[in-house]
């Protein structure tokens, strides 16, 4: 058979010291025995933990438990704010497009095509200032010029003016043959700006000359004899009915021709409408 051999059981005297004061607790107290004296029994009994508090392990705990004491303190409080999930606390638009990588923005075509302006502040040159000086002397000697010019014309005339005309017209009965024959005899009367007589016409002067003999008063411009009438086509056209063109106007001559008093340095006579630019007008209807 095999052997056994007596095992020996470790005493531990601390273990021994506790068990004993438990079971001293336990016992019960004759009224002789003082209470105190029991827990001083128990208390010389139990194992000092001195030492182990004095340990270096120990310190060492108590430093991590410091070192996470004080970072939790270094949080920033707003971390564990409660409800700081909720939409208030979520980033703007342009925090995240301050975090966004490059951009793409779309321009439309009406803010491509927007007008630019700029100040209306302009510099004026020296120069500048002498060129319209010396226009505006220009200006002021062509007047006189022409003004001495009205009055030597104005001189060399004798005959009846248009208020003369209104005034005893020489032809009382009006039809458009009547009236191109006699605009037909003043061909050859130089044009002269302004002018209304048998001495010089200008284009609506010439007309307006021409009508009076008639009985027939008109302004003296193109634009204001042309709205006297009344618009027709040129398919209905007579000679001595008026052509008005942008400030122009004369007598409707046939075949496409216009009489009229045409410009500076020519004179009175009959020639092609050249321009399309024109219409057809009829006086007395």
């Amino acid at each position: 058979m095999a052997r056994f051999s007596r095992r020996r059981l470790t005493r531990n005297p601390a273990r021994g010291a506790a068990t004993k004061a438990i079971i001293a607790a336990k016992a019960p107290v004759s009224p002789s025995t003082a209470q105190p004296d029991a827990a001083a029994r128990v208390a010389s009994t139990l194992p000092s933990t001195r030492r182990l508090r004095r340990g270096p392990l120990a310190n060492v705990l108590v430093m991590a438990v410091a070192a996470g004491i004080v970072g939790t303190l270094a949080i920033p409080a707003y971390a564990f704010a409660p409800g700081s999930t909720g939409p208030q606390f979520a980033e703007t638009d342009v925090t995240k497009l301050t975090k966004a990588q490059a951009q793409s923005v779309e321009v439309t075509d009406d803010v491509i095509a927007a007008p630019v302006t700029t100040d209306s502040y302009a510099a004026v040159s020296g120069a500048e200032i002498q060129a319209a000086a010396e226009a505006a002397a220009q200006a002021e000697a062509a007047r006189v010029a022409a003004e001495q010019a009205m009055t030597s014309y104005a001189a060399s005339y004798s005959g009846p003016s248009v208020g003369d005309f209104l005034a005893n017209p020489p032809y009382p009965n009006f039809d458009l043959g009547s009236v191109y024959s006699v605009a037909s005899q003043y061909v050859g009367v130089p044009y002269v700006y302004g002018g209304a007589t048998p001495a010089g016409f200008d284009c609506s002067g010439f007309v307006m000359y021409v009508y009076a003999q008639f009985g027939v008063g008109m302004p003296h411009s193109s634009a204001g004899q042309g709205a006297m009438g009344t618009r027709i086509s040129e398919a209905d056209a007579q000679p001595g009915d008026l052509v008005i063109m942008p400030g122009h106007d004369g007598f409707y001559a046939g075949n496409g021709m216009i009489l009229h008093a045409p410009y500076e340095g020519a004179s009175v006579r009959v020639q092609p409408i050249w321009t399309s630019d024109y219409y057809i007008v009829r006086i007395g209807i």
